[in-house]
């Protein structure tokens, strides 16, 4: 394991070449053993095996160490390095060459033997519990016991790598000549972190529960910091070099070489320190000439010392040495190169400079470890006995072939049950041909939208397999792979997604995979995310996502222009998921949703402690009475600083009112006779099941049309004020409607096992219903005509028969009728596409007073107990939404799973078991419903938000302002350029949890909050002086204020006793969402984090990011203070970070960038640069010079605009 310095002993090994024994002749060398070469294999025109003699058994005292066995590992080739195996009875031996080579138990049985490297040595080797970690000069490499590759991890070449130490069980560190040491992750094979070594030349590395050790080639040894690796002590134990040390308890050894006139020489004194006070004691002179030394400590803390030449003496650090304790191993060569002591310190490995090991032991039968497992073995090769059959000839009996006498049935005689002939259902057509075919005849045409291959068409023979198809490979829940028995019936599109996260966030994780369209998903690791499923339903409709957009008003917390910035988000992203953290910051500080229960902690989130169907149905009714609240007051267009207070209108002149509110008359009838008649409005209903539904088990139909209209219709016996009685008395309430809403919402309140059981039951008899149906209609079809085919197969027509699993677990209708009668009734019942075809709706509607509904969304509670459960939603998405994102018009049922979308099947959106699928949320919408609404999107941010606007900071005044806002001739243009930064505060640390195995997993990443927003001036007069420089005002807990990284200190966000200027998040918000809007460029370094955290969603062609400028592909990010050093020759971020001087800085470098890559037309002389930027980062350790006296290598213009600020 020790690395020798071969430049004070022996000059003839630090010549050594592998060369010298790549041609090694067979016959053995004249003072070799021929008794070691034991299952050594040679040449057959060599020495024969069987003519060696064995060597005889030896014999071993008890307590004494002996010689017990000796072997050969390689002929000739010096030893480098000898470990015992920490997990089998195992030694293993490295090489000069290259070559590993393994023996079994303490008879040295050979076990396996490979090539490591073809050119290095082996410098060291560490066991793990599923392989062998093998340490080269530049190379480390982890290869299972049989000489497997399990990785190959490949380091700089111009490392000089010598140790290694393994800290837990999946980090390690790596020294040798430079001057840092590698931290390597074994799970993802990556560095993960590079510390500095003030004194170069890390040779030997341990570690105790107090420190880590190096040692070094100048003599000394270093204690450094467990967490930090910074150096908390340091012992100059030698003024040559170190050769070995070791620690035991409160005890530091060394041995190595003091500097002499004519070199370096041997030290026979160890230098023994005490750990408790840090300080050497007396130091221990010793018979020999120490190379390697150990502890063993057994009863005492003994000293076992080694010399090269084979002395070997054993002492008490504390005491004296004695000449009679020392013993001498006897090397085939002259040098003993290697030594290593066993776990159960039984046993003694030396390696000499001829390939020669030696094993000593303390007993007859040791043990290399106290708890080996037990060691797999290469089968035996099984030769077959039975006689050959040659298959040529016809007349072969097979009877030759014995075959066990059974009376049990064969595998083979299959009942005929099971192996009766079933055909295959011909595939569905796909949607796309259906929508763009036309007909001629009886005869379609349409053209081929090639999704498939020609002349090939796939068949399933099982309904359900294509639920599993497309995320068979996809880990979506992040529990283990265990499932219960009963959760295989829950697809894996429904069951609960989370982001797995690296150490790079969220940059390697691929979204796409869980979303091919280009609509976009929401993140669901934010707080109180369970309503993303809600969100996605209320953009999709239209009216209610145009008339958000045009809403804003002048608080600072207003779900309503939170939703509009959240939309507009939506509607610019393709594909990619976007977050709700502003609109859900907003949503925790209104104290009716605290009040209500809608706010969960985290840990209940996390666990599904709350129902999540009753949480959704509460949700539901808060956000629509919530945005009626906010949509009501009235606000001067498209301006955010008009003067005025607000005021409330009625119902009507509110969107939301306009959509969702249905009018009411609430008669309260007492037995005494008067009546009492109210007028109100509801934004839902409630669904009312009948009594006695789950006691009636005879099966008895019930539309959903019927509890529909109970429930609408609401009639209850209540005890209620009579003013004419005076008391309360028993009343009959009943309701009735005045007018029908455009939107219908229901929350269907299935919370019990009474509510479930009365779905499952009408499920069935409408399964049965269906199927007598259906049944009917095939025996009838078989008599049409040619002519009447046409009509039975078109889209417009009779559609085909639907298939069993269609039909299964469907109550609820996909279009419902709904009249209003002449005395104030109502008629419901379910609408089907057959009786479109004998009431038109526009005529139905206007004539008949007939609405029909169109089911648009559900939303369902998916019971998972291993997650808590999720919310999942299947919308309807309209054509004017295809229309926009993918240029086609066409619509299309989806499932919206957090960040997964998926396309489904119509019948899946009503399909509910309610084993696992219970119904939570119904939404209908009335047909035709765009054509009543102005659907056009006014953007209502004017760029009078970027003119000067006071601080909410008292004390801003006293101070001097860090920027000027933009004069009215200075507003921003399209293709304008501004130089961006932010800071950041931390409100919740990353939340992680320790696997059994030691390895880390994020489970939520730390969430972050925007402090400290500044957009610099691109061009112009004024460039490089800024005009937006805010710090944001928060009301929540700040846990970190990352004043090292941001600037920011504890005060500067109160409003009470900050001296900056101070703004509220929405209004800084405003002005960004003013130049994306415009069309301005952003130019900044790492942006995409920025625009993040501040939720906002910009296009990739108006960013300009100084991260990707100057990266070359699977290469490491370079650092903005780096950057500016090599080309602009500055040096910034020295104390904290400044978020004006940093979009300085980018500006600049974009500059540079359009210089030396003449505007982005020779790419390859820029790929020249950014080649020689990397040269010198790795040589600086990409860390920047701090003497004042040492300039960059590159020289640049510092703008004469930033100069005069």
């Amino acid at each position: 394991i020790t690395i020798m310095n071969f430049e004070g002993l022996d000059p003839g090994l630090a010549e050594y070449a592998p060369a010298m024994h790549s041609a090694l002749d067979p016959v053995l060398d004249a003072h070799l053993n021929p008794s070691l070469l034991q299952n050594v294999e040679l040449d057959p025109e060599g020495v024969a095996l069987e003519a060696l003699p064995v060597q005889e058994s030896v014999h071993i005292m008890e307590g004494v160490y002996s010689e017990l066995h000796s072997v050969v590992a390689e002929v000739g080739v010096p030893v480098s390095v000898s470990h015992f195996d920490l997990h089998e009875e195992m030694l293993w031996v490295g090489s000069h060459g290259g070559h590993a080579t393994s023996f079994f138990g303490p008879t040295l049985e050979r076990y396996s033997s490979f090539q490591v490297n073809g050119s290095d040595d082996i410098r060291q080797i560490q066991s793990l519990e599923n392989g062998i970690l093998f340490l080269t000069k530049n190379n480390l490499k982890y290869m299972a016991r049989g000489g497997l590759i399990i990785f190959d991890y490949l380091l700089d070449e111009s490392e000089d790598m010598h140790s290694l130490l393994l800290t837990d069980s999946s980090t390690l560190l790596i020294g040798g000549l430079q001057n840092h040491i590698l931290e390597i992750d074994l799970n993802t094979v990556q560095e993960t972190q590079k510390y500095t070594v003030e004194t170069p030349g890390v040779t030997i590395m341990r570690q105790t529960n107090r420190f880590f050790f190096c040692g070094h080639t100048s003599g000394k040894v270093s204690l450094r910091d467990l967490r930090t690796f910074k150096v908390e002590h340091e012992f100059d134990a030698f003024s040559g070099s170190l050769s070995d040390f070791d620690v035991h308890g409160n005890l530091l050894a060394t041995c190595g070489f003091s500097s002499r006139l004519t070199g370096l020489a041997c030290d026979r004194f160890l230098k023994v320190y005490d750990l408790r006070m840090m300080r050497a004691i007396t130091p221990l002179q010793v018979h020999v000439d120490p190379a390697f030394l150990r502890f063993i400590p057994t009863y005492t803390s003994r000293l076992a010392i080694i010399s090269q030449s084979g002395q070997c003496q054993f002492c008490e650090p504390t005491g004296l040495a004695n000449p009679a304790d020392i013993f001498h191993v006897n090397p085939v060569g002259p040098l003993l190169m290697t030594f290593d002591v066993s776990a159960s310190k039984q046993a003694l490995a030396f390696g000499d400079s001829e390939g020669c090991v030696h094993l000593w032991t303390d007993s007859p039968e040791p043990s290399f470890n106290p708890y080996s497992r037990e060691t797999e073995f290469a089968l035996p090769c099984l030769v077959d006995s039975l006689p050959p059959l040659d298959w040529s000839q016809d007349l072969l009996p097979l009877s030759l072939i014995p075959v066990p006498l059974t009376t049990d049935t064969l595998l083979s005689d299959w009942p005929a049950a099971n192996s009766a002939p079933a055909p295959r259902r011909a595939p569905p057509v796909d949607a796309e041909i259906l929508r763009t075919m036309k007909k001629v005849g009886f005869i379609g045409y349409a053209p081929n939208p090639r999704t498939r291959l020609r002349n090939q068409i796939p068949y399933r023979l099982k309904e359900s397999d294509s639920e599993f198809d497309s995320f068979s490979q996809v880990t979506e829940s992040p529990i283990g792979r265990e499932e219960e028995p009963h959760l295989h019936m829950v697809s894996k599109k429904y069951r609960k997604v989370t982001i797995k996260y690296s150490k790079l966030g969220l940059e390697d994780f691929d979204f796409k995979h869980y979303n091919k369209t280009l609509f976009a998903g929401l993140e669901p690791h934010i707080p109180n995310a369970y309503c993303n499923c809600m969100i996605q339903v209320l953009y999709f409709l239209e009216p209610v996502r145009c008339l958000i957009q045009n809403h804003l008003c002048q608080k600072e917390f207003c779900l309503a222009c939170e939703l509009g910035f959240l939309f507009h988000m939506l509607d610019l992203s393709r594909g990619d998921p976007c977050q709700g953290s502003n609109f859900l910051r907003a949503f925790r500080t209104i104290p009716e949703a605290s009040a209500l229960g809608l706010i969960l902690a985290d840990s209940d989130e996390a666990s599904g402690k709350g129902n999540l169907a009753r949480l959704i149905q509460r949700w539901n009714r808060f956000i629509l009475t919530q945005l009626h609240q906010d949509l009501q007051e009235l606000e001067v267009p498209q301006a955010y600083r008009g003067a005025g207070g607000s005021s409330f209108c009625s119902s009507g002149d509110s969107v939301i009112g306009q959509l969702f509110s249905c009018e009411m008359e609430n008669c309260s009838l007492c037995r005494c006779g008067s009546e009492t008649v109210r007028a109100s409005s509801t934004l839902l209903f409630t669904l009312s099941y009948p009594e006695g539904s789950n006691s009636d088990k005879t099966g008895k139909n019930c539309d959903f049309a019927q509890v529909l209209k109970r429930s609408i219709c609401l009639e209850q016996n209540t005890q209620a004020w009579c003013d004419n009685c005076e008391k309360y008395q028993p009343t009959i309430q009943t309701r009735n409607i005045r007018h029908l809403p455009d939107i219908l919402v229901i929350n269907c309140e299935v919370n019990s096992l009474k509510e479930a059981d009365f779905w499952r039951m009408q499920a069935e008899v409408a399964f049965k219903m269906a199927i007598k149906k259906h049944s009917g209609e095939i025996s009838k079809n078989k008599e049409f005509a040619l002519a009447d085919w046409k009509e039975l197969g078109s889209p417009e027509g009779m559609l085909m028969c639907p298939s069993i699993e269609e039909l299964k677990n469907v109550w609820l209708p996909f279009s419902i009728q709904m009249k209003m009668t002449k005395n104030k009734g109502l008629d419901v019942c379910n609408w089907t596409d057959g009786d479109e075809m004998q009431w038109g709706p526009a005529r139905a509607e206007e004539e008949h007073g007939v609405y029909v509904y169109d089911l648009m969304a559900t939303v369902v509670h998916i019971l998972d107990s291993r997650t808590g459960g999720s919310l999942v939603a299947h919308i309807k998405v309209g054509e004017t939404y295809h229309q926009r994102k993918e240029g086609v018009t066409h619509q299309q049922w989806y499932l919206f799973n957090d960040f997964l979308i998926e396309p489904i099947d119509k019948h899946e959106a009503v399909q509910f078991d309610m084993n696992w699928k219970v119904p939570a949320i119904l939404y209908y919408i009335k047909r035709n419903l765009n054509s009543k609404y102005n659907l056009n999107i006014k953007n209502p941010i004017e760029a009078s938000v970027l003119l000067a606007e006071a601080s909410l900071a008292r004390k801003q005044r006293k101070t001097h302002t860090t920027f000027i806002p933009l004069m009215l001739n200075e507003m921003p243009q399209v293709g304008d350029l501004v130089g961006l930064d932010a800071e950041f505060v931390t409100l919740n640390e990353e939340e992680a949890e320790l696997r059994s195995d030691g390895t880390k997993s994020t489970i939520k990443p730390s969430q972050m909050s925007v402090a400290r927003i500044t957009c610099v001036r691109g061009q112009g007069p004024n460039e490089g002086i800024p005009f937006i420089d805010d710090y944001i005002s928060t009301q929540e807990q700040v846990v970190d204020y990352l004043t090292q990284y941001s600037g920011i200190k504890p005060g500067d966000l109160d409003a009470k006793i900050s001296s900056k200027h101070l703004t509220t998040l929405k209004s800084t918000y405003l002005k960004l969402r003013f130049l994306i809007d415009i069309g301005v460029k952003f130019v900044g370094h790492g942006l995409q984090k920025d625009f993040r955290v501040i939720n906002l969603m910009v296009p990739k062609d108006q960013v300009l990011d100084t991260v990707y400028l100057f990266h070359m592909p699977r290469k490491r990010m370079i650092s903005l203070r780096f950057l500016a050093w090599y080309f602009l020759d500055l040096k910034i971020q020295g104390e904290t970070h400044d978020s004006i001087e940093d979009a300085r800085t980018a500006l600049q470098l974009y500059r540079k960038y359009l210089e030396l890559s003449k505007n982005g037309t020779e790419p390859e002389s820029f790929h020249k640069v950014l080649k020689s930027l990397y040269e010198k980062g790795r040589k600086m350790d990409w860390k920047v010079p701090e003497p004042e006296g040492q300039t960059s290598p590159k020289n640049a213009a510092v703008f004469s605009s930033v100069l005069a600020l």
